[in-house]
């Protein structure tokens, strides 16, 4: 059995990414192989990104960002598309209580002005719930996409250079990631410090692409309804084989 330090690193103590992103890929394809409908996989996907959520608050992370619904998926087809703006629904109904016993706060990020009102009432809800809560931060990232976040984030810096709040030579990067969605989260949590994408794609699809410019990324053949608690801790293991040098030698 693995220990969890935040700090210490030896053939037994890892250390534990403060911040993970994850990309829930594969839902699709598991349910397939099963002979059943996507939104079976989508159902089943759920279950597995409650248990994660857990094990990696047990095992000490403190943000947990995942890729729930890209601005990209809305062409997917409408019958997906509606069960999957459900989900938030049933998500607050059957899994919230559970993840605000065990102290998780629950957080979006993302354009949800063109979320269904029951969708974004659900996470909303799920926000006031839990805002007071001081464990995990569970960082929905929901109808986001990456370039979409640079370029609101963008405007509002150009609106504020032309209303004489912002001076140009006083822009850095600091202030830029002051103007994203994940400015939400505290200043050093920002930034994932390692980024998991399941089934086998090896891809960011525009998920964080500010943020992730120095995270390691691990990808795994594992379908995401398949990825459990043991899976987390391989990708750790991994985590902690790196040398994270951010441009140094």
């Amino acid at each position: 059995m693995f220990s969890f330090k935040k700090k210490e690193k030896s053939d037994e103590d890892l250390t534990v990414p403060k911040h993970i992103g994850i990309i829930m890929d594969g839902n699709g394809r598991w349910a397939k192989k099963r002979m059943q409908p996507r939104i079976f996989g989508h159902k089943a996907g759920m279950e597995a990104l409650q248990a994660v959520t857990i094990a990696a608050k047990e095992m000490g992370v403190q943000v947990l960002t995942v890729y729930a619904f890209s601005t990209e998926n809305w062409t997917r087809p409408e019958k997906e598309v509606s069960f999957i703006m459900n989900l938030p629904v049933e998500f607050y109904d059957r899994y919230v209580p559970e993840l605000h016993r065990n102290n998780v706060k629950i957080q979006m990020i993302g354009d949800t002005k063109r979320l269904p009102k029951s969708t974004f009432e659900a996470l909303e809800k799920a926000e006031e719930l839990t805002r007071l809560n001081t464990g995990l931060i569970l960082n929905f990232a929901l109808n986001y996409g990456g370039r979409a976040e640079i370029n609101q984030a963008v405007q509002k810096l150009a609106q504020d250079v032309l209303d004489a709040k912002v001076q140009p030579a006083d822009i850095t990067e600091e202030m830029i990631g002051d103007y994203l969605y994940t400015s939400s989260l505290p200043a050093s949590l920002r930034d994932p410090d390692l980024v998991i994408r399941t089934s086998g794609e090896l891809r960011l699809s525009n998920f964080l692409p500010w943020q992730t410019a120095y995270s390691e990324l691990y990808f795994t053949d594992i379908l995401w309804p398949d990825f459990d608690e043991n899976a987390l801790k391989d990708a750790i293991v991994e985590y902690n084989r790196r040398n994270r040098r951010f441009g140094g030698v």
